[in-house]
């Protein structure tokens, strides 16, 4: 009947992973509609840690559908590890993950091509997680890259020596040294396996769905602030990472969309390099780090951490019409007396709240409002302190948007549905 779209509306790690977890019991499928490995969604589920590259966060609800679309990139090794996983935790794959045909696939060589163009940056390096992501979205507009559905066509092997090549004499200007053999062999290894697998054409299977009156959640990955059009470029990832690229990602009419469900965490953070206002470089900064155990899921990065900003927070709910907000990590704050929020930029000396063409090349400085802080509080889904709920309808008013959830731990059990609470009717 209905797609819903969930989406971060920072610059990624907003607890995606845990909340489509939550949700889906709520529909039908579960559906990434675009990333690659170089997303983690990390479930913990029983006092169990699981981190989720490409596999959509439903996988561990049963009897739910979990569709890989068309606008995610697939890197063979990294899905069959995951898959691997799963099997061993008695997951009937058979019956619940499924995978877009036109998906396209990460080689071996895209991953070179990664690390060595990265390399070469030097001091004006990106943070690219190396997974092959850009070059493998660069094949795709290029109209060079190999399918999913690819791997049914009996000259599948040609095909790949044909891209291959072309990627050996690209990497022949870098001074980068590889070896393919060890990598390749693994890589069609997994090739097999992913054969193997429900490929389906991914736009007929998702509408199908709908048709049956049925609701689909679409998936997102990385964060808003990280769109290749919207965000802090050329700081961003390889894609569309805001709620229309749902469409394109999974082939669905925009008809089709209902909420946007968008996440933000209490404060900010930021993995790998590229602007950020309200970046702490202080004991503060290393405070929230600790606390909130603020490393990469995928890279183990550890995060760069600041306070909450709102010019940036209105920007990506504008762009992507989010409707539904959702509040994570709000216990990691707990050890502040005074909080700060940023409400506007100072640009020139004048006072601004739209972001800036090129946040890279503008100079801000963020202009902070202090809010009382519940340091010392026990966070539970029974009691929220006053102090939280006074940040939570300081955030509702400054955004116009209501607060649907709130984490207040990693638990499933930790999220608490504030449209059931009077205090927020």
């Amino acid at each position: 009947m209905a797609v819903d779209v969930l989406i971060g509306l920072q610059w990624g790690d907003e607890g995606k992973g845990k909340i489509v977890d939550y949700l889906a019991p709520r529909y039908s499928m579960i559906a990434r509609f675009q990333g690659g490995p170089n997303a983690g969604h990390t479930l913990k589920i029983d006092g169990q840690k699981f981190v989720l590259h490409t596999v959509p966060s439903g996988i561990f609800n049963e009897g739910m559908l979990n569709l890989i679309g068309n606008g995610v990139v697939i890197d063979p090794i990294t899905l069959n590890a995951e898959l691997s996983k799963l099997n061993a935790l008695g997951i009937a794959l058979d019956k619940s993950l499924f995978i877009a045909r036109k998906a396209h696939l990460i080689l071996p060589t895209h991953r070179m091509l990664d690390a060595a163009s990265e390399s070469a940056k030097g001091a004006g390096k990106i943070g690219s997680t190396l997974k092959g992501i850009g070059p493998t979205y660069m094949d795709k507009t290029g109209r060079n890259g190999l399918r999913i559905g690819d791997l049914e066509h009996p000259d599948f092997k040609k095909q790949y020596q044909i891209l291959k090549e072309k990627h050996l004499r690209l990497l022949e200007q870098y001074q980068f040294d590889y070896n393919l053999d060890e990598i390749e062999t693994e890589w069609f290894n997994c090739i097999e396996l992913i054969r193997k697998q429900n490929l389906v054409n991914g736009e007929y299977f998702i509408n199908s769905i709908l048709q049956r009156g049925e609701h689909v959640l679409a998936e997102g990955a990385q964060g808003s602030m990280l769109d290749i059009d919207f965000g802090t470029y050329p700081f961003v990832t390889s894609s569309n990472t805001m709620a229309a690229a749902a469409c394109t990602g999974l082939g669905v009419a925009p008809t089709k969309i209902r909420d946007v469900y968008g996440i933000s965490k209490a404060y900010c953070t930021r993995v790998g390099s590229g602007p950020f206002p309200t970046e702490l470089f202080d004991d503060t900064g290393e405070r929230i780090r600790k606390e909130g155990a603020e490393f990469g899921a995928t890279t183990g990065r550890p995060r760069r951490c600041g306070w909450l900003d709102l010019p940036a927070l209105n920007y990506t709910i504008m762009l992507s019409g989010t409707n539904r907000l959702i509040i994570t990590k709000a216990d990691v704050l707990s050890i502040f007396d005074q909080i700060q929020v940023c409400n506007a930029y100072n640009i020139n000396g004048v006072s601004v709240t739209e972001m800036p063409y090129d946040l890279c090349t503008t100079r801000v400085t963020p202009e902070y409002e202090s809010v009382k802080g519940w340091a010392g509080t026990t966070l539970n889904v029974n009691e929220i302190p006053d102090a939280l709920i006074s940040y939570l309808k300081y955030i509702e008013n400054k955004t116009g948007v209501k607060i649907s959830l709130l984490s207040i731990g990693p638990e499933r059990e930790q999220l608490i549905e504030l449209e059931n609470l009077k205090i927020f009717s």
